[in-house]
């Protein structure tokens, strides 16, 4: 029978369980369901008494390499005390998995599983604890270089510019805000005081969707997909744009803030450099995920991503985020 080329398929929950269990718990039961699907494909594997996760990556998402590091990186994190989800070896000792999809090669890895609940809107004091488990994190990687992405302007401006170019007319009045954002934060980048910016793997995708927090206040991270190198304040930057977007009260937005610096900076000091640099950055992250979207539009963002909700998202987000911490004032200085 000739089957017609695809470019993206789900694995099925019930054979993906076989899967597992001959290859981890043969003397268990095991159940798979879908939790998600999207940049990667999510799974919940369920044992009597243990949950756990399995991510089967999308086809040329990420290399062969570039998983085994992340990979890495979490065991490097894991030894050492960081509380993050970790990924599990099977019988033979493989960690990754290769499934023949319709599409090609897709790897797979199980994790464990994060205990906790994900919460959107956290306290002041979740907030700190937040701050000092990244900033733990950080301690362990710096200077721990990845063999994966490094994240210049190239990678978090520029490509992603050129991404949204597809989905956004280059006349439009947002595309020409952007354009000229764009010059502006190259500029701060490549201007930065780099021997007072922490350097090494950085998350880069730390917010609420990936943690989870049990009723103790225990945090733990997870999904490090977009692990690469960089400036470790760009997961500051993140986390606090995160804050910026969430937290609709001034006051609770400044506090709630305020406490996660106060727990980052009780671990370990950030410079004023990169205390500057971190409304900035959080400018090029939004960038960085538009680009995103853009670029997973085929086999994942489809489903919301188009002019209407660009603009809006440039407008009422981006725009917004640039002018509260007053950047525009530097577009004509």
């Amino acid at each position: 029978m000739n089957v017609f080329p695809v470019s993206n398929s789900n694995l099925s929950p019930v054979h993906l369980g076989h899967f597992v269990q001959k290859h981890y718990f043969p003397e268990q039961q095991v159940e798979c369901r879908i939790l998600k699907t999207g940049i990667s494909d999510t799974y919940l594997i369920a044992t009597p008494g243990k949950r756990y996760i399995f991510r089967v990556y999308s086809f040329q998402w990420r290399t062969w390499t570039e998983i085994s590091e992340e990979l890495r990186l979490l065991e490097h994190l894991r030894q050492n005390g960081v509380s993050v989800s970790y990924p599990l070896a099977d019988l033979a000792h493989t960690l990754i998995h290769t499934f023949q999809a319709p599409e090609g090669e897709r790897f797979g890895v199980l994790f464990s599983f994060a205990e906790g609940e994900k919460v959107l809107n956290f306290d002041p004091e979740t907030h700190y604890r937040v701050g000092k488990l990244m900033a733990e994190m950080h301690l362990l990687t710096k200077d721990f270089p990845l063999q994966r992405v490094t994240y210049t302007e190239k990678e978090l401006l520029i490509d992603s510019f050129v991404h949204l170019g597809k989905f956004l007319a280059a006349d439009t009045e947002e595309m020409q805000y952007m354009k000229t954002v764009r010059e502006y934060l190259v500029g701060e980048l490549q201007n930065a005081d780099q021997a007072r910016l922490r350097k090494g793997a950085v998350h880069l995708d730390l917010w609420f969707d990936n943690m989870n927090v049990t009723t103790d206040g225990d945090i733990t991270f997870f999904d490090f997909d977009f692990c690469g190198n960089g400036w470790l304040c760009l997961d500051m930057a993140y986390y606090m744009l995160q804050i910026h977007s969430t937290e609709k009260d001034d006051a609770e937005r400044e506090l709630k803030t305020e406490q996660f610096l106060q727990g980052y900076e009780a671990v370990t000091p950030v410079s004023d450099e990169e205390k500057r640099l971190i409304p900035i950055l959080g400018i090029c992250l939004y960038f960085f995920y538009l680009g995103i979207q853009s670029q997973r539009y085929d086999n994942w963002s489809n489903v919301f991503l188009n002019e209407i909700y660009l603009k809006r998202f440039i407008n009422l987000l981006l725009k917004k985020y640039f002018d509260h911490h007053q950047l525009g004032a530097k577009l004509t200085s």
